[in-house]
């Protein structure tokens, strides 16, 4: 049974700070709302809102005649330079590496509107989505599972790598010639290499049986097509063939750490009004996506996930054409509940991804140059906790220790679970949660339909279990009664609006 209280929200679609009567702090109470309209009352938290794409959609501005992102996919690409099996030399090493997981899991394509809707609500400072009930995030343990990437190792600190080093890698660890790897790398006008080029040089050196340079395009060509695609679609910086230079002891990093910095970056570049594609591996975002929110979106099914073999759970889903554009996705992202979420999707997967406690270090993650915070505790609930009000964001410009600071991860650990207690419901919040993250955040992205101020049902917590069919159930009845302007008032949809609420309590 869903536990609501009723709250006056205002035509802007926020609560008035007044209103915010339990668990709210006297000098929130004591000043007037200020801040952003549809946007955080307290700024201190959202520090670069004013440049986020939510400011804009409040008012109606779109990033461009396209309203949903340009976004890099490289499955059906894959599928044909992934063979279905590989020598046996190779494959040691592949396997090896951590990474063969990866020569599967990517989706034929993306759905670039439902991606969209869920960039929009990605904030840079908190790395998080923050939803109508608060914070959610894609963690080391969503990374472990959906792709089965090792998520404890090293980080990588590389070196500049210029054309001139660029051609130097490519001559003694991809077997090219000087002069080959000259005019390639001056093609690319940088320190690139094409995917296509090193599919070409992956198939030669295997008809050759050059087991190691054929291994190394392999290797850099999956990566660059997933785990580090980036906007050209096309390229994959050179710098990236350092990691393979041994292929024994690339196993030693932290790939799924890779895999998330990358796409924290991109998220939080996409999630700027100014910005219009995304990089980084989409088919991790959308199979994220599809995991905890089962009323949202389109997609098929491989398999029940009871009766996998242990493959990596992206492997689960697969593309089907949505219907929905990116402008009918937020007022649908707007109205989602906490029984709308499947918390702790992986539950099941547990015999062939064991939780690691490492997934609640709270901290720095970082890839080469890229820094970006990584905060388990403004996503308690996935973790089957209680979600209190989080510590400010860590500021990574000032973090100089990170190697250490991940390898004595457990001190973090116990801090962030030791303010807390494991939640009694799948979405349980402590007293003041709500209030405090409506003052620094936005409940929605697009205005209400009516100016007038009216009661809206803010959830609270769930008691119950978080049920995916009845959750689809009342999703579906929402969206008809939202299309059709229906009012709780209406005596035509009586009936409706007693399904929904019946629903709702399940």
């Amino acid at each position: 049974m869903e536990i609501q209280m009723v709250r006056r929200r205002g035509a802007d679609g926020r609560i008035p700070v007044r209103t915010l009567d339990r668990g709210a702090s006297s000098s929130a109470v004591a000043a007037e709302p200020t801040g952003y309209p549809g946007g955080p009352y307290d700024t201190s938290l959202l520090v670069k809102y004013e440049h986020h794409v939510a400011r804009h959609i409040w008012f109606g501005e779109e990033r461009g005649p396209k309203k949903e992102l340009k976004v890099a996919g490289h499955g059906l690409k894959l599928n044909s330079r992934v063979p279905l099996a590989l020598p046996p030399q190779m494959e040691s090493w592949v396997s090896r590496s951590g990474l063969a997981s990866l020569q599967r899991t990517s989706l034929n394509k993306i759905d670039t509107n439902l991606v969209s809707a869920f960039v929009e609500r990605w904030h840079l400072e908190t790395s998080s989505f923050h939803m109508p009930f608060g914070e959610m995030s894609i963690t080391l343990d969503d990374v472990a599972c959906l792709l089965h990437l090792p998520i404890r190792g090293i980080f990588w600190s590389p070196q500049d790598v210029t054309e001139e080093l660029a051609v130097e890698l490519a001559v003694d660890y991809l077997g090219v010639s000087q002069s080959q790897a000259q005019s390639h790398v001056r093609s690319c006008r940088g320190s690139y290499y094409k995917l296509e080029w090193l599919y070409d040089i992956f198939v030669h050196h295997r008809a050759a049986s050059s087991w190691a340079y054929a291994t190394r395009a392999y290797l850099l060509m999956l990566v660059g097509s997933t785990i580090f695609a980036d906007k050209t679609f096309t390229l994959v910086e050179a710098r990236y063939l350092l990691l393979f230079r041994d292929l024994d002891g690339c196993s030693g990093y932290s790939w799924g750490a890779a895999a998330l910095v990358t796409l924290y970056r991109y998220l939080g570049d996409a999630s700027m009004y100014s910005c219009k594609q995304l990089g980084g591996y989409p088919t991790l975002l959308q199979c994220w996506i599809h995991e905890y929110f089962p009323t949202v979106g389109k997609r098929g099914e491989n398999w029940n996930p009871a009766g996998n073999c242990g493959l990596p759970r992206a492997m689960r889903w697969s593309y089907r054409q949505g219907v929905l554009k990116v402008d009918d996705l937020r007022p649908i992202l707007d109205e989602l509940t906490p029984t709308d979420v499947i918390w702790r999707p992986f539950e099941d997967h547990r015999a062939w991804r064991v939780f690691d406690e490492i997934c609640l270090y709270r901290g720095c993650l970082k890839w080469g140059e890229t820094v970006v915070p990584y905060l388990p505790d403004r996503c308690l609930r996935q973790f089957g906790y209680r979600q209190y009000v989080p510590s400010p964001p860590l500021d990574c410009m000032m973090a100089t220790d990170i190697d250490v600071d991940w390898i004595s991860y457990h001190q973090s650990v116990v801090d962030v679970i030791g303010s807390s207690s494991v939640a009694t419901t799948p979405s349980e919040v402590v007293d003041g949660y709500l209030e405090w993250y409506y003052r620094v955040s936005h409940p929605r992205l697009v205005p209400p339909h009516r100016d007038a101020p009216r009661e809206v049902p803010v959830p609270v917590y769930d008691a119950g279990p978080s049920d995916p069919d009845w959750a689809r159930v009342s999703t579906l009845i929402r969206r008809y009664l939202r299309q059709v302007n229906a009012e709780e008032e209406d005596p035509q949809f009586s009936d409706l609006f007693e399904a929904l609420h019946i629903s709702r309590s399940h």
